[in-house]
């Protein structure tokens, strides 16, 4: 089978993300555009969902307290309850 060349533009550093994930996969960026390509022609069209929906727990709200948590955790100001401290609090 005669080869062809492809050349695309993107941005440096998602390229680097793709490579060390690829990589972890035991990929490389060729045969994972590869697999993308055959994927999109056995299904006739792309192989994932293309949305403007976005995953309800990435909402700002929950961004926010993630960091706020990982700050609390980084500084030690955090206090450890067990499960039985937590529902004697909740009936009190």
């Amino acid at each position: 089978m005669a080869q062809a060349n492809i050349n695309i533009r993107v941005d440096e550093e998602v390229k680097k993300e793709a490579e060390l994930l690829f990589s972890e996969l035991g990929l490389n960026m060729t045969t994972a555009v590869n697999i993308f390509i055959r994927q999109s022609i056995r299904q006739g069209g792309i192989p994932f969902d293309i949305t403007t929906q976005t995953d309800a727990f990435y909402n700002p709200a929950n961004i926010r307290r993630l960091k706020e948590s990982i700050k609390q955790i980084e500084e030690g100001n955090t206090v450890t309850k067990t499960l039985k401290d937590l529902e004697i609090s909740d009936h009190a």
